[in-house]
């Protein structure tokens, strides 16, 4: 069934659709100041408890955030509903929901006439910074502006209202709509965003809340976008170092000490820089360059445990000359114009996460000097600042609209005190926004998971789950201090699923693992493995 064809109601009909899914519309306000005025509708699909509602053992629902902004929360639950489940317990019902101006949910934000227009206009910018600091800068300021005026010109007066408060609201009309008085909430990296802005304007209105990979509110509604980085340095190093310990079979890419595979690295940035490849593949054709490689590593210290094994083997394959590896997975394959309307049904993400993170900011100052000393600060921070800059200069030329929602105080006694999760090596959600964040939250408590990637699941931890699953459940916190380990390396060379059956020769290491398991963790580990090697937390696109 699709989402087309579900009548929006006022309540939450659920309807069978997909494989083990119920699914909804809910019309909302689209402006809660104007309740009675022209509406919105979110679109929502559920794992559901194997409990009926009213029975003892029923939870109610769990709503998540996969992060972004623009990430779909309809397609984390289709698709990871039910490692969720297995990590909460079948007492909840597991609800994903597209967040207003994302995805099925309407309006939708869209700043192009056509697919066609989106496609071409995205395949012209690399993605990074390209060429030197200030030529790459003064690209992404121009671009910001044209990216703003088509975004003034389609919009019907509904892209104002596209902004985390009011998709704060809409959860809470969501919770309503259940016939619930308070939210259960796990948000990932701009989801902490999303559920630090619910707790601070509904303290009273909150039953469970972990926010995962957490940002810097404040940081994130100045449009600074500045402090996500501090810890990019130490996540890029665990690849080198993580690889250097593994040794040759372990790591494809390996040298003797992280020093060499650094400067082997080095190496192959200097020859795209100087020299790209022309590329033709199966999947596609283009230039395979610096900027594509840089992304290609970037992207992969959101999840070491999916990608750090196989960013060595396609490295190691770039050093002798065959580049299609990284190509093929970091290129877009040809438009297929119209072909099949159904695969470029949501292919406005980055529209909404524009949408989403421009309107919630501050104003950014337009003049291209402002835009060159952000670079130059941002750089100063981080290596990385050439993939992470965009963001802010993103805003430069976004629509002047009222910023009269809400962006703080992030204070609050809340109902129930809220579980912050932050790894000690993530690339763009350090440890310390976490604790800053914690201490505005009444008896709030930080887990700490010793990891490097984005958000506790991109590294499989029993310890870190069994707490989420402990808080949700029980309503018990870890103690302060905690810091929980994850189970072996992102260069572990095994097999999970023969792992969790204990299926592995009798001379692994990993055999101790299994035998000390009880079959409820064997169970856990599976789900919390099978995460970290399928992420589902969006990066944050920009045109």
């Amino acid at each position: 069934m699709l989402y087309s064809q579900l009548v929006p109601s006022k309540r939450l009909e659920w309807k069978d659709c997909y494989s083990e899914r119920q699914c909804t519309r809910l019309i909302v306000p689209l402006n809660y100041s104007d309740p009675k005025g022209p509406e919105a509708v979110i679109a929502l699909i559920r794992k559901p408890s194997i409990f009926k509602e009213g029975s003892p053992l029923y939870r109610g629902p769990v709503l998540f955030n996969p992060g972004g902004p623009g990430g779909s929360g309809v397609d984390t639950v289709l698709a990871r509903g039910d490692n969720f489940s297995t990590i909460l317990g079948p007492q909840f019902d597991i609800v994903g929901f597209d967040p207003r101006g994302i995805a099925r949910s309407i309006p939708r934000a869209s700043f192009f006439k056509t697919d066609v227009e989106r496609a071409l206009f995205g395949q012209m910018d690399a993605g990074i910074l390209n060429g030197s600091g200030s030529d790459g800068v003064a690209h992404a300021w121009a671009r910001s502006f044209v990216l703003g005026r088509l975004a003034g010109e389609t919009d019907n007066g509904y892209l104002v209202h596209i902004n985390t408060e009011n998709t704060a609201r809409d959860m809470l009309s969501i919770a309503y709509a259940h016939g619930r008085e308070k939210i259960q909430y796990w948000g990932f990296s701009y989801g902490t965003v999303l559920g630090a802005t619910f707790a601070a304007l509904f303290p009273d209105k909150i039953e469970r809340m972990v926010i995962d990979g957490v940002v810097d509110s404040e940081n994130y509604y100045a449009t600074l976008w500045s402090n996500n980085l501090l810890d990019t340095d130490k996540a890029f190093e665990s690849f080198l170092t993580g690889c250097a310990n593994a040794g040759p079979e372990g790591c494809k890419f390996w040298a003797p000490t992280p020093q060499d595979i650094e400067r082997n690295l080095t190496a192959l940035y200097d020859s795209l820089y100087s020299k790209p490849i022309p590329m033709k593949t199966d999947k596609s054709y283009g230039l395979l360059d610096y900027s594509m490689l840089r992304s290609a590593i970037f992207g992969a210290l959101y999840s070491p445990y999916a990608s750090f094994s196989t960013l060595a083997e396609d490295l190691a394959a770039l050093a002798k000359g065959d580049g299609s590896r990284i190509f093929d997975k970091a290129s877009s394959p040809p438009y297929e114009c119209n072909c099949d309307a159904s695969k470029h049904a949501f292919d406005g993400l980055r529209d909404a996460t524009v949408a989403i993170a421009c309107n919630d900011g501050d104003d950014v100052p337009g003049d291209l000097q402002s835009s060159k000393e952000y670079y130059e600060m941002l750089s100063s921070v981080s290596g990385w600042a050439d993939r992470w800059a965009r963001i802010r200069l993103g805003c430069v030329g976004w629509p002047r609209f009222p910023k009269d929602h809400f962006q703080g105080p992030f204070e609050a006694n809340t109902s129930h005190p809220i579980l912050l999760v932050g790894n000690t090596a993530d690339p763009v959600t350090p440890l310390w926004a976490a604790k800053k964040m914690s201490k505005g939250f009444r008896d709030s408590v930080v887990l700490t998971q010793d990891s490097a990637g984005h958000c506790s699941l991109s590294a499989p931890s029993i310890c870190t789950q069994t707490h989420i699953r402990s808080y949700f459940l029980l309503g018990t916190l870890p103690q302060p201090g905690t810091v929980c380990q994850p189970i072996g390396t992102p260069f572990s060379n095994y097999d999970s699923k023969k792992l969790n059956k204990g299926e592995l020769d009798e001379e692994s290491p990993q055999q101790t693992l299994i035998a000390s398991m009880t079959e409820d963790e064997k169970e856990l580990f599976a789900a919390v493995s099978e995460l970290s090697r399928n992420p589902f937390v969006p990066l944050p696109f920009f045109f």
